[in-house]
């Protein structure tokens, strides 16, 4: 493992670095004993939520292969709260809608503004016929490409919701236990106000993820794949690199896409689908930063509730455009691209946004239960 560029000219400083580097590993391996398991079931207990009782951890990550918006990895503690055990759901989603009438963001028209704030100062407006309710769509590819241009498999698809995720002509019939997606942060939103829960922060989402595992690159461990098991729905690189969606064989179109949740085995705090499937929303606004500016007080952090405000430089002249952050991969991360099933891996993502690999599950407070639990005697 290469720790630094820096040339080292005496050996008490490699001497340092070895026995830091020692340290690291140490810490890395090591496990928390997670608490006894305490799932909801609508009386002891919000349905089908899981209690997370409070803890210090370390959020962010020290491991090589975290990026820079990973780092530092830090000090935080988080209070005790309920988690969805799954992903929001197709069948829930439905009666969300059926029950408020609801219209997502990519049923509806777009609205230039929500446009213009993440495009380029100057960018003309377009026509108006132009501006057609619909969403992202992953598309893939025939052969393998650079993987610098994500517009060469993700399209906007005119009509694609969380009804026809790929579009029209695609159906979530038979999915009824898949994660909803094509859902923005709003819509994430309006779902939780009428579930009475809420989105989890950034910070409770990283300690849920972790499962009593201190340090863990992944929610089940330090190995991707133990002993050969698949542990999450991820792309697979032995079947084909990514992002094309051709069988080598057949030449026909290979379906990739969402599993039903709970497919796979839950982590330490009996908790599904906490790295790939789909992407989750959470709380905080996005700042790659974010991580540095709470180290920076060398204090433990207490919940925090994130930013202020979005900053994602990689974004160029859109670097303070409003994101908020997602978490948890999908079936479309793999260890050659995106590798953000990891439990520090984290990005930013227009609120406005919907996409066929973006879903959401919520958080409630004990003193929010307790009023759902007087209200239902």
């Amino acid at each position: 493992m290469k720790l630094s560029n820096k040339h080292w000219h005496k050996a008490g400083a490699v001497a340092l670095a070895l026995l830091m580097t020692g340290t690291a590993i140490a810490a890395y391996e090591r496990f928390k004993d997670p608490a006894p398991l305490s799932v909801g079931d609508g009386s002891a207990g919000p349905k089908d939520m899981v209690w997370i009782p409070g803890g210090e951890f370390v959020m962010g990550s020290a491991h090589p292969r975290a990026l820079a918006n990973e780092r530092p990895a830090h000090d935080v503690e988080v209070h005790g709260y309920w988690i969805d055990r799954n992903d929001v759901t197709n069948a829930q989603f439905a009666r969300f809608v059926a029950a408020t009438g609801y219209v997502t963001t990519a049923e509806r028209k777009p609205r230039w503004e929500d446009l213009a704030v993440q495009l380029p100062p100057g960018t003309s407006r377009p026509a108006d016929d132009t501006l057609v309710p619909g969403a992202l769509v992953f598309t893939g590819t025939d052969a393998p490409v650079a993987l610098n241009d994500y517009s060469r498999w993700w399209k906007f698809v005119p009509g694609a919701n969380w009804r026809h995720p790929d579009g029209p002509g695609s159906s979530i019939a038979g999915k009824d236990n898949h994660p909803v997606v094509q859902v923005s942060y709003e819509d994430a939103l309006a779902y939780s106000h009428w579930a009475h829960k809420r989105l989890p922060t950034e910070a409770e989402w990283e300690y849920a993820a972790r499962g009593g595992l201190e340090q863990a690159d992944y929610a089940w461990g330090k190995e991707f794949a133990p002993g050969g098991k698949k542990m999450a729905n991820t792309w697979d690189d032995a079947a084909r690199p990514f992002p094309v969606t051709e069988d080598r064989g057949t030449h026909e179109k290979v379906q990739v896409g969402t599993t039903a949740v709970g497919s796979f085995a839950p982590n330490g705090y009996g908790l599904y689908d906490m790295a790939g499937n789909v992407w989750q929303w959470v709380a905080d606004w996005y700042r790659a930063d974010a991580f540095r500016t709470e180290a920076a007080s060398g204090h433990v952090v207490k919940d925090p509730q994130g930013p202020g405000s979005s900053y994602d430089p990689d974004n160029g002249p859109t670097a303070s455009a409003p994101e908020r952050v997602t978490r948890g991969g999908s079936f479309l991360c793999s260890e050659t691209y995106c590798i953000s099933y990891r439990t520090s891996a984290r990005r930013g993502t227009d609120p406005m946004n919907s996409m066929s690999h973006l879903g959401f599950r919520l958080a409630m407070d004990e003193d929010e239960w307790d009023r759902e639990r007087v209200f239902k005697r």
